[in-house]
């Protein structure tokens, strides 16, 4: 398994994927720290978790209206099973900034 530090709100993170997955972990990170600099010039200041939180709703609501329209592409189907991992592990990234 290999390890990656990924940085988002400027803070680094090492996050384990899939050997060869790096490259396309690293590249979700810099979707999501894209999304919190949007959400921090539309919200302001906040802390990390809640910034997290914002920006994963805001990502989950993406996800279910993509799922609703009948015209999406089937390859463009949302794996649900890969983000519920994806989200267990951003709760566990969040539970940790909070014990910090």
């Amino acid at each position: 398994m290999a390890q990656v530090t990924i940085r988002i709100n400027g803070y680094a993170y090492t996050v384990g994927c899939k050997d060869g997955e790096e490259k396309h972990l690293e590249a979700m990170a810099e979707e999501v720290n894209r999304r919190v600099d949007v959400m921090r010039q539309a919200v302001g200041v906040s802390s990390e978790s809640r910034m997290l939180v914002l920006v994963a709703l805001s990502m989950a609501d993406e996800i279910d209206e993509m799922q609703k329209t009948p015209a999406a592409k089937p390859e463009k189907r949302v794996d649900t099973e890969r983000l519920t991992r994806l989200a267990r592990r951003a709760e566990q990234i969040a539970d940790n900034i909070d014990k910090n």
